[in-house]
């Protein structure tokens, strides 16, 4: 008996052959358990793959396991062929697509079990004990104060066990996983003809017999269309069956809310999986959803792997958004796996945005997805009126324009809620010195350091190093430092001073790093505490603010003239996206756009026709200059410390591809990668495209172990990145 294992953590693509415990039973050996193996001079986890008589590898050089840790396989046969198809889809190592499936706990070897956690509860004299009385010991009277609100915390401290001790308060373990009671009870809305069709069409998809191929469906809904509604329609017939519903959003910012809108409909135990969670809630909410208690299973990307007793549907929300694409290790889509897992489970994978991905309209436009459109907001609402602002003459304080304020003092006046986005966190981009013209760079990235003011530092948003605030010029020690240009920091100083009555939000990752800020911070929002809302990206996907009546976009030029092809794809999307936000509710919103392009032909079409429009004229684009979804693109990526390294591998691997001789591939490059210069390390790329995915995955089959036999390959970090997203 050989055993084939996959180990985590190891970069390689390939599996290990090892032999079992010398008299163990064989048939403890199931595809699927883990193993602890020795691997050199350390103790590795590993995946059995499978059980095997033969192997390469003499066995007289092979070594015994040195522990079975499951009794019985961790994931369904379902999910652990998708694993392996994933693999070989994406060219990985398969112990890195392992690690990619598993909590962390459980990928350090810790039991399969539920974990439990410590809880502390008050009890009935707890409750009606006067806070006054503990007045001279401050911090019992800070816990009891807490539980007398929340009825029951967790963490230990000697305080809470002087409670304990006063019989204000009991201990107690139990399950990580928990389903807290619902928030109130939400009856399912009236929907229109267009919502009612789309569910429809999904409940004849589950009511189809076991095994039938299902088509994956694509619904385009305008924002605010109510595509929410429909998920939660159909995920109640999905749980009337008995089955589970995983449903996938893009940003951990998405989750509160999600699960909130969840929680109103349904009484039922929701799992969470997300990075914002701990390793312990993680597990307990993963093996939850394994085990069939979990009904609906809420994540972000990794989520796509979850086990699932009884799948019934995947639903992805906002499948357009990048970051469903891992971009580092195991370069994934998880949108994509979802269809994949979709069509091995047999049951209805819906895909829904505002402003689908150009491949998604590629599929459906060749027939691979079923296509439905949300054509209007759902209610009363109507769609916002949209204008532009052309800046190019105009003094701006700090890209506030003066038409842009005056509009803002009308809403204002009329207690409706602002949204500003800016896509640029920070006081400044830059610091230049007014005598000498020295600007502060990164020495690792070549690029402007970004001055936050908050902290007095300069930052790099690319490789995260900072330095403190020079105080003078470091090449002429003059002292006329200037900032220039305009981050959320600096916009929001310029609107306390426009407006220093009023309260302001910002909301960026500098803002919402500590657990649970975010979820403060909405849930001001929709209190009605902020009058003004200023942020980035991370504010504007899916959220709904039912206030807001205005949304300003302080700057629209950055993806009319991107390097990469997709740059006016996204810019479109977040036009669309960021405009959606305004007027959801009765009252109808105005969207106010500033630009030094006003007469953009795809600005002035995405405005005037909408985003459908938009993207047709941008995909037949596409098509004429054979780029993605017409064409299929494989970029291979190196990156060194030594200059030119990089570049010399790439023309290697080249040389490699090019002897192959698979005619219907064509390779670019390789060429310094647009950033060259990042982190202390100089990158390049070569990219392989062909108008067809086999041949392209036949080179790839065969250039991937070249690649690592070759000496080169081991003084640079290369990775390949199947259907990349980001050019960079």
């Amino acid at each position: 008996m050989i055993l084939r294992i996959a180990i985590l953590s190891i970069p390689l693509r390939r599996e290990f052959d090892y032999l079992p415990i010398a008299g163990s039973d064989g048939a403890i050996y199931q595809p699927g358990i883990r193993l602890r193996v020795p691997f050199g001079k350390q103790q590795r986890i590993g995946i059995l793959l499978e059980v095997t008589t033969e192997s390469e590898i003499p066995k007289n050089r092979l070594k015994p396991i040195t522990e079975v840790i499951d009794s019985t396989p961790l994931l369904p046969q379902s999910l652990h062929s998708l694993l392996l198809k994933s693999a070989s889809y994406y060219h990985h190592a398969i112990g890195e697509v392992y690690e990619t499936a598993l909590p962390v706990l459980l990928r350090q070897g810790k039991g399969s079990s539920q974990p439990e956690q410590v809880v502390y509860s008050i009890t009935e004299k707890g409750a009606e004990t006067d806070l006054n009385s503990l007045n001279r010991a401050p911090r019992q009277r800070q816990l009891l104060e807490q539980l007398q609100q929340k009825r029951e915390i967790s963490g230990s401290s000697t305080f809470m066990r002087e409670l304990i001790r006063k019989g204000l308060a009991v201990r107690e373990s139990r399950a990580v996983y928990g389903q807290p009671p619902a928030v109130e009870s939400d009856t399912p809305h009236q929907l229109n003809d267009e919502q009612q069709q789309a569910v429809d069409v999904v409940h004849k998809q589950l009511e189809q017999k076991a095994g039938t191929p299902l088509t994956p469906v694509l619904l385009e809904g305008v924002t605010g269309s109510g595509k929410t509604e429909v998920y939660l329609q159909i995920i109640q017939k999905v749980v009337d069956m008995g089955k589970q519903a995983l449903v996938l959003v893009p940003e951990i910012s998405l989750t509160p809310q999600t699960v909130e809108r969840f929680r109103q409909r349904f009484d039922l135990p929701i799992a969470l999986l997300h990075s914002g969670r701990n390793n312990s809630e993680r597990l307990g909410d993963w093996l939850a959803a394994r085990s069939g208690e979990a009904k609906i299973i809420i994540g972000t990307r990794s989520a796509i792997f979850t086990p699932l007793r009884n799948p019934g549907i995947i639903i992805v929300d906002e499948e357009h958004d990048s970051s469903f694409k891992q971009q580092e290790g195991f370069r994934y889509s998880a949108r994509d796996l979802a269809v994949l897992r979709g069509r091995q489970e047999r049951i209805p994978v819906l895909l829904g945005s505002a402003t689908p991905s150009f491949e998604s309209l590629h599929n459906a436009e060749s027939g691979k997805y079923r296509k439905l459109i949300l054509s209007r907001r759902a209610g009363r609402a109507e769609s916002p009126q949209i204008s532009l602002i052309d800046v190019r003459s105009r003094k701006m304080e700090h890209l506030l324009s003066a038409p842009l304020l005056e509009k803002m003092r009308g809403h204002l006046a009329e207690n409706g809620q602002i949204l500003l986005f800016l896509n640029r966190r920070g006081y400044a981009p830059t610091l230049l010195c007014g005598s000498c013209g020295w600007s502060s760079t990164c020495p690792r990235c070549e690029i402007h350091y970004t001055f936050h003011r908050g902290k007095n530092r300069l930052i790099c948003h690319h490789c995260g190093g900072e330095r403190p605030w020079p105080g003078s010029c470091p090449e002429c020690n003059g002292s006329e430092l200037r900032t220039v240009g305009a981050g959320t920091e600096r916009i929001e100083e310029a609107l306390h001073r426009e407006f220093p009555q009023l309260s302001i939000s910002r909301i960026d990752r500098d803002t919402t790093r500590r657990r649970g800020a975010m979820d403060e911070k909405l849930q001001q929002i929709h209190a009605g505490e902020h009058q003004i809302l200023l942020g980035t990206q991370m504010l504007t996907k899916g959220h709904h603010f039912p206030k807001v009546t205005m949304v300003a976009i302080l700057d629209a030029d950055g993806g009319l003239f991107g390097s990469d092809f997709r740059a006016t794809e996204q810019m479109g999307q977040l036009i669309t996206q960021v405009s959606g936000r305004a007027g959801r509710e009765e009252r109808r919103g105005e969207v106010a756009i500033q630009t030094r392009n006003p007469d953009h032909p795809l600005l002035q079409t995405l405005l005037r026709e909408g985003y459908p429009t938009f993207a047709a004229e941008a995909m037949a684009e596409r098509k004429v200059a054979a780029l993605p979804p017409y064409n299929y693109f494989t970029l291979v990526r190196a990156e060194s410390v030594q200059p030119g390294a990089a570049l010399n591998f790439l023309q290697q691997v080249k040389e490699m591809a090019s002897s192959y001789a698979i005619s219907q591939v064509e390779i670019l490059g390789p060429v310094a990668s647009p950033m060259e210069k990042r982190a202390g390390r100089y990158r390049a790329q070569l990219l392989l495209q062909s108008s067809y995915r086999k041949p392209l995955h036949q080179l790839l089959t065969i250039l991937m172990p070249a690649i690592e036999s070759t000496k080169e390959g081991r003084k640079v970090r290369w990775s390949v990145d199947v259907d990349p997203v980001d050019m960079f």
